[in-house]
């Protein structure tokens, strides 16, 4: 009995999982099905209250899925599927895609935004994050302008503050001075281009990929991944502003290794960082700075820009100190103040490019190198104050001609008046030892600017140390004749160049007048003795035929004639290069020597006219030494050079 009583219960289970199986597949809650379904299983004598316990116990069917339910389904499909992708990414194959894409991200953060989907939404989330990093790198990299520096400079030529070929590329230094190539011809510069820096920013982003940029930034920001996407764009900008830095021949080196170039190409480093502080500040950190903005328009795009670009700003500081410290030397002024005048220019544009604290520390360090670099230029000045003054060179120059120095030192100070403004503040504070060695322009020189003040000094130096390096011919005319030629080599200097305008009229009407009293000097030191023998003493008195000595009348021409002959051979060996000053020294010497010679000759020349070997006295007529004189200050040694002019015999 027990036994037949418990295989009936377990055929009546089995009868009610497979009824129970029924209704949940039909996935109903109808209760006219239930009420049916119980009749049935009675009918066939299944337990009343088994069927309807079992019958109770059936849950009804889960509800069906919600809009957001199904939103996030498509979503994580779509994030799923091109996060497993090992290909291209969406922006490379379809605009339609991308924006799908974007679609389904938005959809991920609006879920998290609403608390709905739990930790499976932030997953969603996370993967969707690293793959719009990727694609926002692979954006910039792949949509990078490269750096036309060809075509920027040749829209931007006044930009360029290159010295010309031969102007200061050839200034060496004052102990190197004899050595130096400057041509006077070509000592003007070509890098004081007047006019504005009338430029604009470059964009080296393609345009069409701004939006891209912009709308991938916006998403990542509200999901909370903002400062990701903000070093992913600073990583990425800041290698292409490295790269333009290079290509405007900016390297990353140290202290150290700056103070280790040799000056040559130093001097080259120098001229190019000049041009690359303008074109960096004011052309690619604008540009940047304008991509920026563009791209975190409703973010921080001032953090985003100060990540991206101030190590650009400290690796331009950074030359700019290694030379402000480095070693000074005279040739190394007019390169530190195009620098001066370089960063002194773009101060307000680093002002507004970075506001905010990086704003305030790098206007801070870049002052500092600014007023490194005023005071390496006011030491260098004054160390080449300093060398031209003691100079001691003591070889005399061959022909009286115009001296190294003298030529090193008066281009150099045309150059540096191109830079008055600069030098007229640096020096400014600066006072001079002693009297300022002004050389008798006090007036004139308590009424100049600082800078015409320090050159006042500086031109005193230079012909002091002149008028001692004339003490070094043992003739005294020729170092007259040095005296005047490197004078007039100064005044015409002056007088040709806005140096006149700093030093004064006053100060050039001074110097012609020391050429003149130079030249009265040279005249006497070197014809006084010659026009001696034309002196009517110990020949005779009278002059009559019964009173003249001839023995001391020929004795008188013969001296005149080797007196004479002698400083001929000397003097057309001496060189006056300026064409009027020679001149106006052959005319002087006519003006003496002729109407001398003529005179004596008419009065005593008769005396030994017809007489035995009259020629060998009287060689020259007065036509003759007005020739002869023709051929002084030429600078070859006469009159073998000059055949048909030979003295006679």
């Amino acid at each position: 009995m027990a036994a037949a009583a418990a295989t009936a219960v377990d055929g009546d289970e089995r009868v009610m999982a497979a009824a129970q199986q029924i209704l949940m597949s039909l996935g109903t809650s109808d209760e006219t099905m239930k009420k049916d379904m119980l009749f049935i299983l009675k009918s066939l004598g299944t337990s009343s209250s088994s069927a309807d316990d079992r019958f109770s116990s059936i849950s009804d069917p889960p509800p069906a899925p919600s809009d957001a339910d199904l939103r996030l389904d498509a979503a994580a499909n779509l994030i799923l599927r091109w996060d497993s992708s090992p290909g291209s990414l969406p922006w490379d194959d379809s605009p339609d895609e991308a924006s799908a894409y974007l679609s389904a991200v938005d959809d991920v953060i609006s879920a998290v935004e609403d608390g709905f989907g739990g930790d499976r939404a932030e997953s969603l989330l996370q993967q969707a994050m690293q793959r719009l990093e990727d694609e926002f790198r692979h954006l910039l990299v792949r949509n990078t302008v490269p750096l036309d520096v060809d075509r920027l400079y040749g829209s931007i030529r006044r930009l360029s503050l290159s010295f010309a070929s031969s102007t200061a590329d050839d200034i060496s230094t004052v102990d190197d001075f004899e050595s130096s190539s400057i041509d006077d011809g070509r000592s003007t510069l070509d890098h004081r281009v007047s006019g504005s820096d009338d430029f604009s920013a470059v964009d080296l982003m393609l345009p069409g990929s701004v939006d891209d940029l912009q709308a991938i930034a916006n998403r990542m920001i509200r999901a909370g991944y903002g400062m990701e996407c903000l070093h992913a764009y600073a990583s990425v900008r800041r290698g292409v502003i490295d790269e333009c830095l290079q290509v405007l021949g900016v390297d990353r080196l140290s202290i150290e290794e700056v103070q280790r170039i040799e000056w040559r190409s130093l001097d080259e480093r120098m001229k190019k960082w000049v041009r690359a502080v303008k074109v960096s500040v004011r052309v690619l950190l604008a540009g940047e700075r304008r991509l920026c903005d563009l791209v975190f328009a409703d973010a921080d795009s001032e953090a985003c820009f100060a990540e991206t670009a101030k190590g650009c700003v400290i690796q331009l500081l950074n030359f700019g100190e290694a030379v402000a410290v480095g070693r000074r030397s005279s040739e190394k002024l007019f390169r530190i103040l195009d620098m001066y005048d370089a960063l002194n220019d773009v101060l307000g544009d680093l002002q507004g490019l970075f506001p905010g604290e990086t704003g305030d520390f790098l206007l801070e360090e870049a002052e500092k190198i600014l007023e490194g670099l005023g005071d390496a230029a006011r030491g260098t000045f004054t160390e080449f104050e300093s060398a031209v003054k003691n100079e001691t060179s003591r070889k005399p120059i061959q022909g009286g001609e115009i001296h190294p120095l003298s030529r090193y030192v008066m281009n150099y100070v045309k150059l540096l008046v191109d830079y008055s403004d600069s030098l007229n503040q640096l020096l400014e504070d600066q006072r001079l030892d002693g009297d300022g060695g002004n050389g008798g322009d006090g007036d004139e020189n308590t009424r100049c600017t600082p800078l015409g003040r320090r050159l006042l000094s500086l031109m005193s130096y230079l012909e002091t140390n002149l008028e001692e390096k004339s003490k070094l011919y043992e003739d005294a005319a020729m170092g007259y004749i040095f005296l005047m030629n490197n004078v007039l080599y100064i005044v015409k200097k002056v007088k040709d160049s806005d140096l006149r305008t700093v030093l004064g009229d006053h100060w050039v009407r001074t110097r012609r007048g020391q050429v003149r009293q130079y030249a009265t000097a040279y005249l006497r030191a070197s014809w006084t003795k010659v026009l001696l023998y034309l002196k009517d003493e110990g020949i005779g008195s009278g002059g009559s035929s019964s009173s003249v000595s001839k023995v001391a009348l020929k004795e008188r021409f013969k001296s005149f004639n080797a007196g004479f002959e002698e400083v001929y051979r000397i003097q057309t060996a001496w060189k006056v290069p300026d064409e009027q000053l020679r001149e106006e020294l052959r005319i002087s010497i006519s003006e003496k020597v002729i109407p001398a010679y003529r005179s004596f000759l008419g009065r005593f020349g008769s005396h030994l006219e017809g007489g035995r070997h009259a020629g060998k006295y009287i060689k020259y007529t007065p036509d003759d030494l007005e020739n002869h004189l023709s051929d002084l200050f030429e600078g070859s040694p006469g009159p073998m050079n000059h055949p048909r002019r030979k003295l006679s015999s």
